[in-house]
């Protein structure tokens, strides 16, 4: 809220972010029951208030919203579904809705959660974590050249890999020390490794 609160009305051209869904993923088992993940940390036992949507809405063009499904926002048909192609036997779900404000028909995104074990090679840093790969996609299909985008929940940072390839430039930020660590070495990690060919 806090940042938010620094720009100007429509600042942002884009707004992709995947805020707490209120679900408890951080308490959760996940994968095939192997691994808790955060014991103690409770970032995601509620959902963003409705200030923060008002917010968001007022500070960016247009909104991609993960979880979307869990939140109260505006009717709109535009959802994506991201189908992860899960293999029977794994608890996770077959994939996740995402909502948008653009006036298209829902677009499936097909990208196999099975490549994305190792967390697109880097390791698993936050419990919701998802693939770089699919923020590339949401890019190439939602953002247009010189957008300004921008993500309030950087969580493992995914999402500024996406745009460091792409060339697009992002805002974000991160509440929980950790995870803002943690995405910012993976952020550096991976534009060493870009630079070095």
């Amino acid at each position: 809220m806090e940042l938010m609160a620094r720009y100007e009305d429509n600042h942002f051209d884009l707004a992709i972010v995947d805020p707490p869904y209120g679900i408890g993923a951080s308490e959760m088992t996940m994968g095939a029951g192997k691994k808790k993940w955060d014991k103690g940390k409770e970032w995601d036992n509620e959902v963003p208030t409705e200030e923060y949507f008002k917010e968001l809405f007022r500070v960016s063009k247009k909104q991609i919203i993960w979880g979307g499904n869990y939140f109260t926002l505006p009717i709109q048909r535009g959802w994506i579904f991201w189908d992860k192609d899960i293999r029977e036997g794994l608890s996770f779900s077959d994939g996740e809705l995402a909502w948008t404000s653009f006036d298209r028909v829902l677009k499936r995104c097909f990208i196999p959660y099975s490549g994305f074990r190792g967390a697109d090679n880097g390791g698993k840093i936050h419990p919701t974590q998802k693939p770089v790969k699919l923020y590339e996609w949401q890019l190439m299909r939602y953002a247009e050249e010189g957008n300004k985008i921008l993500d309030t929940h950087l969580g493992s940072g995914s999402i500024a890999l996406a745009c460091h390839n792409l060339g697009f430039d992002l805002t974000a930020c991160e509440l929980d020390k950790d995870y803002y660590l943690a995405a910012t070495k993976r952020l550096k990690e991976h534009q060493q490794q870009l630079t070095m060919f």
